[in-house]
């Protein structure tokens, strides 16, 4: 059972019927943010923050995802039909995955497979190995699996050397994660990455950390970049920092079917609220923040 959820509530009775009445608005591309696909325990945790999607639950988005005649596309392709640069499927949809866990290989992987979906699985590199190491408990994938899954289809992206919160690391140390990931995954693999996703919480009410770490991602080679800002993808959306629906193994039914259909994205004014309120002001080196919060995004 999920129990109460307001946001689950507001999104259903709500926010879904009051989209549905609104059939010109500008479409919108869902990018789906999953981490494990797995039974992992998360009894402790609020549904909003939880992480693990099992496969059953996984097997049902994606069953519900090809009946309604949605087509996934790589997050490259995604961000070529947003800006109008090349015609896209009449309904997008990007599954992407973060921390590159082993369950990807093993679970998740040969889901995708028999529903004829593609993904772009985001890889910390320092928990990337040539034997499986851990990260959060989990085991990660290794290089041969990675190499693996690149020859079967699926998109590798950065998702940093090792999975710091940046806006706590000074200009070099932003740097550093950014070009080391790239470059390890690029050799690894032998070709360009060009797709970043930001860990932990994105503080994108501080807009010189925006801009710096922009420009950084630029300097470095990366094309685009998803984020934990709640929403659907549209044309107006920055390249570098895209929207995401987070998923879990509470997305069933009519909850995981709005969401998809861009009724959740309402939750992205409560965020951004939050957010404002609570931004650390703290001193700044480098003109970065010294010290942010390392938790998911609050609702």
């Amino acid at each position: 059972m999920n129990g109460f959820r307001a946001d689950r509530i507001a999104t259903i009775c709500l926010f879904h019927p009051l989209r549905r009445l609104t059939p010109g608005v500008a479409p919108r591309i869902p990018i789906l943010m999953y981490h494990s696909i797995s039974d992992l325990d998360e009894s402790a945790r609020r549904p909003y923050y939880r992480i693990a999607t099992n496969a059953r639950v996984f097997e049902a988005q994606l069953r519900f995802l090809r009946a309604n005649g949605y087509q996934s596309i790589g997050l490259q392709e995604a961000v070529k039909v947003m800006e109008g640069a090349v015609p896209g499927p009449a309904k997008p949809v990007v599954l992407t995955f973060d921390d590159g866990y082993q369950d990807f290989c093993t679970e998740a992987f040969p889901i995708l497979s028999r529903f004829g979906y593609s993904a772009t699985v985001f890889l910390p590199t320092a928990y990337i190995g040539d034997t499986a190491r851990t990260f959060n408990g989990l085991e990660c994938l290794t290089w041969n699996q990675v190499r693996e899954l690149q020859g079967a289809g699926v998109e590798f992206g950065s998702h940093t050397v090792s999975h710091p919160q940046l806006r706590t690391l000074p200009a070099d140390g932003i740097r550093e994660e950014l070009r080391g990931s790239k470059q390890t995954i690029e050799e690894k693999l032998g070709c360009p990455v060009r797709s970043f996703s930001y860990p932990y919480a994105f503080p994108e009410t501080d807009r010189p950390f925006k801009q710096t770490l922009r420009a950084t991602l630029e300097e470095a080679g990366y094309q685009n970049g998803v984020s934990t800002i709640l929403g659907t993808a549209g044309r107006r959306s920055d390249r570098f920092f895209l929207e995401r629906l987070p998923v879990n193994s509470g997305d069933e039914g009519r909850f995981f079917g709005a969401k998809v259909e861009g009724a959740y994205d309402w939750l992205h004014g409560l965020q951004y609220a939050f957010k404002t309120v609570h931004s650390p002001r703290l001193g700044r080196v480098g003109g970065l923040n010294r010290h942010a919060s390392s938790a998911q995004d609050p609702v």
